[in-house]
């Protein structure tokens, strides 16, 4: 029997995000492999349940995508050099990812997506939250958007955890590797358009956009903080809540994450691939 026949497609919200039921992510057809992108264009993430992969199948379905990359920055599993880890013990009290952000924006080339798989869960909590940043770019004013759609921002990861980072962010970040090499800056269109849908999307976040190209830290900080509160709102979000063989793919070019730190004391692991593809235009 066909993969496809089985295949279901659940949307998490109205704005972003779908389940995909009744396929095993090591035997999809041609067809099948097909409309799972065509959702993950659309959707922006896509979800994956009960599945049973190893770190080579886990890469083998990520290459299906596009040719795979990796951080420098994130401890990588055994034996593998695209495959990262990404872990918060017991007595750690900050997580990677806490806050919103879109994965290696101060690349010169951000990377397309990234999936993760879950290995090890806490007891509760854990989940990840995802914003669509074109529908949020949809809802301003036609004003506000002809103006943004002239300008470029700045994104860095020297103040998060690289040469510029505080003590305490350094030290939160343990398990992180090459550190004293986190000094990227990388200049972006805030709006771009997407290659694969069409839609124009906003493209600035919390943790790695530190100002407007051409204006001080000052000066931008106010639309920047008003864009912030902006995006944020729920009705671009959703949340997925993580189990025991669930697989994510997300589109860094129209989404931004957030991985919820509510489950101190328990230990959470993820592996992570990161997938290269066209950039926003």
């Amino acid at each position: 029997m066909p993969v496809l026949t089985s295949l279901h497609i659940k949307p998490l919200t109205t704005a972003i995000g779908s389940e995909i039921l009744g396929v095993d992510v090591n035997q999809l057809d041609a067809e099948t492999f097909e409309v799972i992108r065509e959702t993950y264009n659309d959707r922006g993430v896509i979800f994956f349940r009960d599945q049973h992969v190893d770190s080579d199948q886990f890469i083998a379905f990520a290459r299906r995508f596009g040719p795979l990359t990796s951080s420098k920055f994130n401890p990588k599993v055994d034996g593998y050099t695209e495959l990262a880890e990404v872990r918060k013990e017991e007595t750690d009290t900050k997580n990677i990812g806490g806050g919103w952000h879109t994965d290696q924006a101060f690349r010169d080339v951000p990377v397309m997506g990234t999936m993760l798989v879950a290995r090890e869960l806490p007891d509760l909590g854990g989940d990840t939250m995802w914003l669509n940043m074109a529908l949020a770019f949809d809802a301003l004013s036609e004003g506000l958007k002809q103006t943004l759609r002239g300008m470029r921002a700045v994104h860095s990861n020297a103040h998060v955890f690289g040469v510029k980072a505080a003590p305490d962010e350094i030290a939160a970040r343990r398990g992180m590797v090459n550190l004293d090499e986190a000094s990227n800056e990388a200049t972006h269109p805030v709006v771009g358009r997407h290659p694969e849908n069409g839609r124009e999307v906003l493209y600035v976040n919390p943790t790695y956009t530190t100002h407007f190209d051409g204006w001080t830290v000052a000066e931008s900080e106010p639309l920047l903080r008003f864009l912030y509160m902006h995006i944020t709102r729920p009705e671009f979000a959703c949340r997925f809540h993580w189990e025991e063989g669930s697989i994510a793919f997300w589109d860094n070019r129209q989404c931004l994450h957030y991985a919820l730190n509510d489950y101190h004391g328990e230990k959470r692991l993820m592996h992570r691939l990161m997938v290269e593809g066209p950039p926003l235009q």
